[in-house]
Order: structure tokens, then sequence, then C-alpha cells
């Protein structure tokens, strides 16, 4: 039966308001892990859990996979150098799969990135002013977080004055000696 009040405690491993979960995020960790046996490890692996802070259950399975693929990545790589010797092939094999798994973390690590921005992007809105001699280039940022009047008032934002209407000149022409050909 579900705790109509859940308390929350470990919501710092697995982002959830209810303990069930941040339990058993920690739990699947901890029996995901080579080193699960030792406490100190365990210690480790959940006290990093914490200070990447997850702020919801996604956050906290994203994390959790990180750390998973982190180890692994790491374990990989111990085997690729011990077996670099004897077992040049069993090495090459062992040293792929690592870089395979760190590709993972940076992977899981951009996604952890884009869920706690929500998705917010910018904008940067260029204004142009050009007049005959001079141009004035104004760089203003507009957040994902700007609310959508002031976003439109930014991207229709007009100059007070008109800008100048450069007239053609009429040019001269002056007849120049020589350029042609020459008569021997």
């Amino acid at each position: 039966m579900l705790d109509p009040t859940p308390k929350g405690e470990w919501k710092v491993i697995g982002g959830a308001d209810r303990d069930e979960w941040n339990n058993r995020q920690g739990t699947l960790l901890i029996e995901a892990l080579a080193s699960r046996r030792s406490n100190d490890a365990a210690t480790a692996v959940l006290s990093g859990m914490i200070d990447m802070k997850s702020a919801d259950p996604v956050e906290g399975m994203l994390i959790g996979q990180m750390i998973a693929a982190h180890e692994a990545a790491m374990n990989l790589y111990r085997l690729g150098w011990l077996n670099v010797g004897a077992y040049f092939e069993a090495a090459t094999k062992f040293l792929q799969l690592a870089d395979k798994a760190a590709r993972t973390v940076v992977m899981l690590s951009e996604r952890l990135d884009q869920h706690r921005g929500r998705g917010q992007q910018q904008i940067v809105v260029r204004h142009v002013t050009v007049n005959a001699d001079q141009a004035v280039v104004a760089d203003q940022i507009v957040s994902g977080k700007a609310n959508e009047a002031a976003s439109a008032t930014l991207l229709t934002t007009s100059t007070d004055r008109v800008m100048d209407t450069i007239e053609p000149r009429s040019v001269e022409v002056v007849p120049v000696k020589g350029g042609g050909s020459k008569e021997k």
C-alpha cells in the first residue's frame, strides 16, 4: 500500500518523493556494479549519486545509468591494459568496449543537461542599421524563458528614424590620352 504522505527522505538518491523508488534505484545501481560486495564501494557510489542531486525520478535514472556506464568503462579500460602484452586481441576488444561505455556516459550526461534545462534554447537577434558610411549591430539574447509577447516585440522592433535614401550621383566622363595601341 502506498503512503498517502510520502516523506522522500532519500530523494537525493532517486529524485522521487517516495522512498520506495529511491531505495530501489540505489539498490539496482549497487547490484549492477562489479564491486557490489564492498560496503566502501557501495557507499562511494551512493555518495556520488547524492552529489549529482537528482531533482526528479528521470534525473535519478539518468544519473544511475551514468554511474553504471562509467564504472563499466573504467573496469574495461583496466582489463584492456592488463591484457595488452599477452593477449593483444582481447585487450583491443576490452578497450573498444571501454570507449563505447565512455561514449554512453557522454550521451547520458548530455541528456541530463538537456533535461535539467528543460529543452530551453536561446535565440540571438541581431539588429543591423546601415546609414551611408556607418553600420550599427546590436545583439540581444532572448532566452526560452521570456514570455512570447516580449519575444515577439523584440523580433519586430523597428527604428524610429527612417533610413536615408542614397541618391545616385552623375559621374562626368573625362577622356584620357593613350591607352590604345600605338602606331609604328
